[in-house]
């Protein structure tokens, strides 16, 4: 049938039989243990009739609260794979000593350290932090939703496309063997010919399409659909913290859109933006990545720095200690973001006076953080603190994230970073800030705000468990890294012929495996929650005494959000009301316009993931017919104009009558 070579690479491109991995063993059992799990997952759902279910309640759903809680599910779902690969690194490294190779060979090591490196920041960390702000922040700031609800859906499920594309490259093809940032020339066709550094490109391209979408939507919510009474000095310090991430989000992922579409063009259509002959510079492509990344960096830690503020006043029973200053430390910390990016490589000739400046740019920006470190302790001092598992995330993260930054100030020295910049310190010390500071923040805003997405608390016990598994396991994991950095060992080595380093990899591997307990731990969690919810449902709605205005509403809160648009009067605005004796009205309920769900969203994810993998694969009729497609269905969708649905009055005063009698006893 296909005799026809032209035939052949016109229909598949570059795709062969070849291009599938059956000679790794590895990549075999995991397609076999993937293939299984997929079966018996569709088969359950397929059983229990769950399909037309999960389509109409939340695949096409624009609600924002769902929305935040998919993210959050991808976010779990990537951190499997990703921490999945980090095991594969460290048993590895742990072995690869005294003439033995280990199980991984290099090429394949090269490709798992930079898909760990890719999926832990762009489909873990972000889809965790969106998450919690989609589901959050419109709560509170007294919004029905976002400002555009369909985007908001669309924003999602590019995010998710993104996502699925790069597993792909896991059983067809291969993924980039290049570092998580792809530096040319290494990332250039001469050095990268095959179609690794491709997944990376469109994986991250659709993705970002997704996550800037979002930064916009979420810019305009905050900005204009704030409650009556709510000005930007009254908000809640996590939705401040919201804002500066999606502004440093817009500001930021078109510069990575536009590199990679510069990569792009040096891959397929020869030009030589970053090459190192017909006028190219592969260090431009650096300080382009670099302006883009450190930004990212803290779109990641700026709202888990608002997430460790809520849950220490909520959980020491005191008003935020310096509510201004964290507010403006968190706008300092936006605005300096965008002046550090060039440590990143002092080590590339850029001159004394260009490090120095970036060197005390670095250092400066550690002073607004440790504003709001001392602001969460005096926050404690003298406060009636309980050690639910939000503040134990947060106080564990004042510990980790503490060293993480003084090792910061020390890579922020340029002597200093000339010798450590290429080893396992700066490793460590990456690690200890966005595990330490990011997953541990993020860890503490899913135990915080459970109980408003689903009505019920997460088992405490096993949250427990899960805290000094993780804990622990860090310092485990990574102090070792920091000992072999100052010995001078590098990053990105499989091999060792120093038998004397071998005890420090052994011990960095069992962290690896307690920080994989822990995982587990929050699983389990999850699932005994989920079976144990009536027992952990806490009535009165509001669980832990929390002081802004999303405890408020119902838990979890109807579709509409608020009959009623709240007035704000503090940043406190929930304990503020109770104070006041705040009573909600029982009558004058009208019907609520609401948007309808749609499955545009998921349709332009799939094309998007058709498109991406034509380009990939270099069949060019696949790319043509769904970026054609996806301009079709999106003009199309424009001139949708009956997309409103009316909840009834009647609806709106059962649900607002039940709200009234959990609260009775609060206020």
């Amino acid at each position: 049938m296909f005799s026809n070579p032209d035939l052949y690479k016109f229909i598949f491109g570059r795709l062969t039989l070849d291009s599938i991995p059956y000679h790794e063993p590895i990549l075999v059992v995991t397609f076999i243990g993937v293939a299984l799990g997929g079966i018996a997952l569709l088969g359950l759902l397929t059983y229990f009739r769950l399909w037309g279910f999960l389509w109409r309640e939340w695949f096409t759903s624009i609600d924002h609260k769902k929305i935040g809680i998919m993210y959050v599910v991808l976010a779990l779902i990537m951190l499997l794979r990703g921490f999945s690969d980090a095991l594969l690194m460290r048993l590895q490294q742990a072995i690869a000593f005294n003439g033995s190779e280990g199980y991984l060979p290099p090429h394949h090591y090269d490709q798992i350290f930079t898909a760990h490196g890719v999926i832990m920041i762009f489909f873990v960390a972000m889809p965790f932090v969106t998450g919690l702000m989609n589901l959050v922040v419109p709560l509170q700031i007294g919004a029905r939703d976002v400002s555009f609800p369909f985007l908001n859906n669309f924003s999602f499920w590019m995010t998710t496309a993104g996502a699925i594309v790069i597993m792909i490259s896991l059983f067809i093809g291969e993924f980039a063997k290049t570092g998580w940032l792809a530096y040319p020339p290494l990332s250039g066709i001469a050095y990268s010919p095959d179609v690794g550094v491709d997944y990376y490109i469109w994986g991250l391209q659709v993705a970002g399409i997704g996550t800037t979408l979002s930064g916009i939507n979420l810019i305009a919510t905050i900005v204009k659909m704030r409650a009556p009474g709510m000005t930007f000095m009254k908000m809640p310090v996590f939705t401040w913290t919201s804002l500066c991430t999606n502004i440093l989000i817009v500001a930021s992922f078109p510069i990575l859109t536009a590199t990679l579409a510069l990569l792009t063009l040096d891959r397929y259509a020869g030009t030589n933006f970053f090459t190192n002959d017909l006028g190219g510079n592969p260090m431009m492509y650096v300080n382009l990545i670099w302006i883009w990344g450190h930004p990212e960096v803290y779109i990641l830690i700026l709202p888990a720095f608002g997430v460790f503020s809520e849950v220490v006043a909520t959980f020491c029973g005191k008003r935020l200690f310096g509510y201004a200053s964290m507010v403006y430390a968190t706008c300092v910390i936006m605005i300096l973001s965008y002046l550090v990016w060039l440590h990143h490589f002092f080590t590339m000739g850029s001159g004394a006076s260009v490090n120095s400046f970036f060197g005390i740019t670095t250092m400066i920006i550690s002073i607004p953080t440790g504003a709001k470190l001392f602001n969460w302790l005096f926050t404690m001092y003298h406060g009636r603190i309980r050690y639910e598992p939000p503040m134990l995330w947060t106080v564990g993260f004042m510990v980790t994230f503490t060293i993480g930054g003084m090792t910061g100030v020390m890579l922020a020295v340029p002597p200093a970073d000339f010798v450590l910049h290429n080893s396992l310190f700066l490793i460590a010390h990456f690690h200890n800030v966005i595990i330490g500071g990011v997953l541990f923040g993020m860890f503490a805003g899913v135990n915080y705000w459970f109980p408003k997405a689903f009505g019920f608390k997460l088992d405490p016990f096993w949250g427990k468990m899960s805290f000094w598994f993780w804990q622990i396991g860090f310092w485990f994991a990574f102090m070792p890294l920091y000992i072999l950095g100052l010995m001078g060992v590098t990053r990105r080595v499989s091999q060792f012929d120093d038998p004397s380093l071998q005890i420090w990899f052994i011990i960095a591997a069992f962290g690896a495996g307690l920080i994989a307990i822990g995982i587990a731990c929050f699983l389990i969690q999850l699932a005994v929650s989920f079976m144990k919810r009536e027992e952990l449902r806490d009535h009165t709605g509001d669980p832990w005494g929390g002081r802004t205005l999303e405890w408020s509403t119902s838990s979890p809160p109807p579709a509409y959000n608020f009959a009623f648009t709240p007035i704000v009067y503090d940043h406190d605005a929930w304990w503020d009301m109770k104070n006041r004796g705040y009573v909600r009205p029982t009558e004058g309920f009208i019907p609520i316009h609401m948007p309808k769900n749609t499955g545009t969203g998921i349709i332009l994810g799939v094309l998007s993931i058709g498109f991406a993998f034509g380009m990939i694969w270099y069949m060019w009729w696949l790319a043509a017919i769904t970026f054609v497609a996806m301009i079709v269905i999106t003009i199309g969708h424009t001139f949708n104009y009956k997309r409103d649905y009316h909840i009834p009055a009647d609806e709106v005063v059962k649900t607002e009558n039940e709200r009234t009698k959990q609260l009775a006893g609060q206020v």
